[in-house]
């Protein structure tokens, strides 16, 4: 199989590894960058456009196109979702059509899709100044959730739990809004839809973070992660356990709410990465993103669900089936976390333990920062200095042996 991956604008090196993954399966991957470095991938199968306009990506994935027939177009970009679904059409290979894709993108539209297709999702309000968002929290109650429309990672993503965190807050976020990074990776020439603030009512609940498929109408659960991050004012993705702890019941009812949302945001076939949480004892939609989750949960699917979500995207992307069952656990311990700086700086070095490195339970480990890499923390931004995933033969095991093992990453910032 040949596949062409897009980046409008490379995000460093942070998915070679997955584009890899892609070579593993028996992939021929070609890798088109709007903007991007010279020596990213392999020298005959790149090539960088030199600008990240849509236009000027369609133009030049048409041309190699001609030459090499492709059979597919894929991403594992938040921001590149809306740009392949625009290259797959202009091409004529399969997608998701750059309407799903806006769907599953903006977060005002996506919940507008929600709304409409009767998916339980928190109340939200699109807001352009502190006097709305003051008023849609005392509309909702506090507390509530801050959100960037066109955002990704929790970056600019907060809780106020009073009227002065929410002006806070609020002040915060809107000037986020001018340096987020998935915004500004994102292809120009697109309708990416509003580009602002969302106010949400708080889910007081459990999170779960969900690799899916949907094909031809029929949602595939193929793993869940359970979130088990003691929470603050801010979201950081960075603690996350499997196999879950949800009844079959609740999976069932989990299973039932992203059905819905995909529905309601358009997808037919389509690998998705859903988050929902728990309010009142039902579960709600936090979102459904057109593409595999980040970090190491493509592992934590393999080892602890059976299911492979990379090698669905493989699959999704050429129009074949992939090879996907409903969600049946291994019942293997797994536990994995977002390794996190202590302040934001720029790094000058890193320690890695020689433990960590050859300890047989580490199933992943990632480092994204380097030397030289300006790191933020909230509420600046919520940068990460990498990943780690262990097994273990319990909960307690491997929570145990993660923690231990993520408390010996050392960075020093300046």
């Amino acid at each position: 199989m040949k596949l062409l991956a897009i980046e409008a604008r490379q995000n460093a090196t942070y998915y070679v590894s997955r584009y890899e993954q892609i070579v593993g399966l028996g992939a021929d991957l070609y890798v088109l960058n709007g903007e991007g470095t010279d020596d990213f991938w392999r020298a005959d199968r790149y090539r960088v456009a030199g600008s990240r306009e849509v236009a000027e990506l369609i133009a030049a994935a048409k041309e190699w196109h001609a030459e090499e027939r492709f059979e597919g177009v894929l991403t594992f970009s938040e921001s590149g979702v809306l740009a392949v679904a625009a290259v797959a059409e202009a091409l004529g290979l399969p997608g998701i059509g750059v309407e799903a894709a806006r769907a599953s993108r903006n977060k005002l539209l996506m919940r507008q899709a929600h709304e409409r297709g009767g998916a339980a999702h928190p109340s939200f309000r699109y807001v352009t100044d502190e006097a709305q968002a003051l008023a849609a929290a005392e509309e909702f109650g506090y507390p509530v959730i801050v959100k960037p429309t066109l955002g990704a990672a929790s970056n600019y993503v907060f809780r106020a739990d009073d009227a002065d965190e929410l002006r806070a807050r609020h002040a915060q976020a809107a000037e986020g809004l001018t340096e987020l990074s998935w915004y500004a990776m994102e292809a120009g020439g697109l309708d990416l839809g509003p580009h602002g603030l969302l106010i949400e009512s708080f889910l007081d609940g459990d999170e779960y973070l969900i690799e899916a498929v949907v094909w031809d109408d029929e949602v595939y659960l193929g793993s869940i992660v359970d979130r088990v991050t003691a929470e603050g004012d801010t979201f950081d993705d960075d603690v996350h356990h499997a196999p879950t702890a949800l009844t079959p019941a609740q999976v069932t009812a989990v299973h039932e709410v992203v059905a819905a949302g995909a529905r309601a945001q358009g997808l037919v076939r389509s690998v998705m990465h859903a988050e929902v949480r728990f309010h009142d004892g039902r579960p709600h939609l936090v979102e459904i993103a057109a593409r595999p989750g980040g970090g190491g949960l493509d592992h934590m699917a393999r080892i602890s669900a059976g299911h492979d979500p990379i090698a669905a995207v493989a699959d999704v992307a050429r129009g074949v089936r992939p090879d996907v069952r409903h969600f049946t656990p291994t019942g293997v311990h797994t536990a994995a976390m977002c390794l996190l700086p202590p302040a934001s700086g720029r790094v000058e070095e890193i320690h890695v333990p020689d433990r960590l490195v050859e300890h047989d339970g580490v199933f992943f480990f990632k480092l994204t920062a380097r030397p030289g890499d300006l790191v933020r923390r909230p509420p600046e931004g919520n940068s990460i200095l990498g990943f780690l995933g262990v097994t273990g033969t319990s909960f307690e095991d491997a929570m145990s042996t993660a923690e231990d093992l993520a408390g010996q990453v050392r960075a020093d910032l300046r």
